[in-house]
């Protein structure tokens, strides 16, 4: 199956400094594992990211604080160059901070301020699985001593490594494992009969039909 990763990092500070390059290769493999990045739309280690996965020939889809183009560019100062889709809630930094989250199958902290504490706790109380990439300063290098100290939450998925390959993989093993009940081609076959009523307009719009055929009539 293809999932969506939301990396989660600093947007400035200490660690954007240290762990841009682990930063971009966290996109990198999300992408070389055939997921899709998901971030925040911001600058910093988010967007290290999302070029990491571009340069990797994956997709990546940002989470902007803005209504649209317009407020994003030119009041949030944020950018749109590393993006195949931007998703403008308009719900400012907090709400923006829980729709990418809640759109996300999973969520990876690299380095890391309040603002990804707040998007790692978010994925925490939704039971999400959450990697920490270890040794990337900040926020990933405190969660450990986090959870020992107000103990890890009941059927919380966490999982650390300090090498961004790995993390991925890892993460992308629990969704697997979440999902092995699932059939995407079975699913999509499905779904294909169903709307197979409507393909006689593929023609009378001038485009050819899915492949997928049905007998039913009405």
């Amino acid at each position: 199956m293809r999932f969506s990763i939301c990396v989660s990092g600093a947007a400035a500070g200490k660690s954007v400094d240290e762990s841009c390059g682990l930063a971009y290769e966290l996109g990198v493999a999300v992408a070389k594992e055939g997921h899709v990045l998901t971030t925040g739309a911001t600058v910093g280690l988010p967007l290290y990211s999302a070029k990491g996965a571009r340069d990797a020939g994956g997709m990546s889809i940002g989470f902007s604080p803005a209504t649209n183009l317009r407020e994003h560019a030119r009041k949030y100062r944020l950018p749109v160059g590393f993006y195949d889709y931007v998703n403008f809630t308009g719900m400012n930094y907090i709400g923006r901070d829980i729709h990418l989250v809640l759109s996300s199958d999973a969520l990876i902290t690299v380095g890391g301020r309040m603002g990804s504490l707040h998007e790692f706790t978010t994925a925490l109380e939704a039971h999400m699985p959450c990697g920490v990439l270890l040794g990337s300063e900040g926020l990933a290098d405190f969660v450990p001593e986090l959870i020992d100290a107000l103990e890890e939450p009941v059927g919380s998925k966490i999982v650390y490594d300090t090498d961004p390959d790995r993390l991925v993989a890892k993460i992308v093993k629990i969704l697997d494992d979440e999902n092995k009940d699932l059939n995407p081609s079975k699913l999509k076959e499905e779904w294909m009969v169903k709307a197979s009523i409507c393909e006689p307009l593929a023609g009378k719009h001038g485009f050819s039909a899915g492949n997928v055929r049905s007998n039913r009539a009405g």
